[in-house]
């Protein structure tokens, strides 16, 4: 792609660099064909090389963008579904974030869109605070249709949390037996409030194969949201937070071996937290350490010599929604399905399994309605293939796709869990419609 980019503003790292990503787009078009907005509206404009040419406009341009401009970015998910896609190796990812960044410095938002906004920062940037609008959500639900659109949404999201939602965990557990690895579990800043057995249950499995996981206080948010709604100094901030707190944990409790997630959008950008800090020589080569060591959970799990502990497990087939942060973010693939597989479970995958399902973080509270058709166009997928439970390695996914499905959504560890020993989710405590369970399953 042709770029006009004057000496000065060449002189800014991240236009350079911006400038570099534009250059080795080839205008094919590729990218269009797996973008889930393009697919829903047919519009150049909300497609990925749609984007990167009003991208380039409004960099070279500078100033205020566009108000279509704007428009047209926001509704990208940043599934990076086209970056898998791409023969190019253009890096989407950074260059619409760089546009973010821009449009948050210099575009004036509607105050409702930006009051939502940062009240979206503020409550994954506090964490007890976001379980405490969880609990509040879910008694004054019913006063929804009386609040603007955007509080009606965040009060759904709500919603689904427990009323009382306990402090998540915190501290070292310790493995059973020798153990193997000692690793940081991210607990996430959204997790413990709203599916708080998924960390229970990567701590127990992860215990019960001979790792020590250690949680510590003092880390929090990944800054995964901040950075995507273009606040890129205020998500630095909470990454540096995490990457202190998990050097500490090292000087306490001993060497650290992975940074593990079981929230794969979380673990996409702490693999890039190296990249995020690549100016800052304070900081660059923590973060750097940091991101090579992050390691999403089913990749850990595969490494260890699981095995399936329960006398009876009922014949279920689990249809495997896969994250977009995974497989096309972290371009990681195979691994979850393969150890459900080993684990006793039946496999199942929808069609356009590669196509993002409308979470997408803080998506499916901006912007609902492209959200909702994407979601009910993964489910109809997702039921055709008349599982008994859903999958998947994201808590931002199963919440998403749990509304209106009428089948239980689980993250994988949950299910594996269960298999090698742990509890059986509650979600699974009655038979499935379709077919009969065996005589016991694991106990807890």
């Amino acid at each position: 792609m042709r770029t006009q980019f004057t000496q000065d503003q060449l002189a800014d790292p991240a236009l350079a660099r911006s400038e570099q990503i534009l250059r080795k787009c080839v205008h094919c078009g590729f990218c269009n064909a797996t973008c889930p907005t393009y697919m829903l509206l047919g519009d150049e404009l909300d497609s990925p090389r749609g984007r990167i040419y009003q991208i380039r406009d409004m960099l070279e341009q500078g100033g205020a963008p566009d108000p279509d401009t704007v428009t047209h970015i926001d509704r990208c998910l940043s599934c990076l579904g086209c970056m898998t896609t791409c023969p190019s190796g253009v890096d989407y990812m950074h260059l619409v974030d760089h546009a973010r960044s821009h449009i948050a410095a210099h575009h004036k938002r509607p105050w409702r869109i930006k009051g939502t906004r940062k009240l979206l920062r503020l409550l994954t940037d506090k964490e007890p605070l976001f379980r405490l609008t969880v609990g509040l959500g879910r008694l004054v639900r019913p006063l929804a249709p009386m609040l603007p659109p955007p509080l009606q949404r965040m009060l759904r999201v709500a919603g689904k949390g427990a009323i009382v939602s306990p402090a998540p965990p915190r501290g070292c557990f310790r493995a059973e037996g020798e153990t193997r690895l000692r690793v940081v579990l991210l607990s996430g800043c959204v997790q413990p409030a709203l599916a708080p057995d998924i960390n229970a249950a990567t701590i127990r499995i992860l215990n019960r194969f001979g790792v020590d996981v250690i949680i510590p206080e003092a880390a929090g948010c990944c800054g995964a949201l901040s950075h995507h709604l273009g606040e890129v100094e205020a998500g630095k901030a909470q990454a540096a937070a995490n990457i202190a707190a998990w050097r500490a944990a090292a000087t306490q409790y001993g060497p650290i071996d992975h940074i593990v997630t079981n929230i794969s959008g979380c673990g996409s950008h702490i693999g890039d937290y190296g990249d995020l800090f690549a100016d800052d020589p304070n900081c660059a080569r923590d973060a750097t350490e940091t991101a090579a060591s992050s390691i999403d959970i089913a990749d850990l799990l595969a490494r260890l010599p699981l095995e399936r502990r329960a006398a009876t497990l009922p014949a279920l087939n689990v249809a495997y929604h896969a994250p977009c942060s995974l497989q096309h973010g972290q371009q990681r693939k195979g691994a979850a399905e393969t150890l459900l597989q080993e684990m006793g479970f039946s496999v199942l995958l929808p069609r356009e399994s590669h196509v993002c399902c409308g979470a997408a973080g803080s998506y499916t509270l901006l912007q609902p309605e492209l959200s909702d058709r994407l979601r009910a166009r993964k489910q109809e997928h997702l039921r055709a293939l008349t599982p008994d439970v859903i999958a998947t390695g994201n808590v931002g996914c199963q919440t998403h796709l749990a509304d209106g499905l009428h089948l239980p959504v689980l993250h994988i560890v949950q299910l594996l869990d269960w298999a090698s020993g742990g509890p059986r989710p509650p979600e699974l405590a009655r038979p499935p419609a379709n077919q009969p369970m065996h005589e016991k399953g694991p106990q807890a």
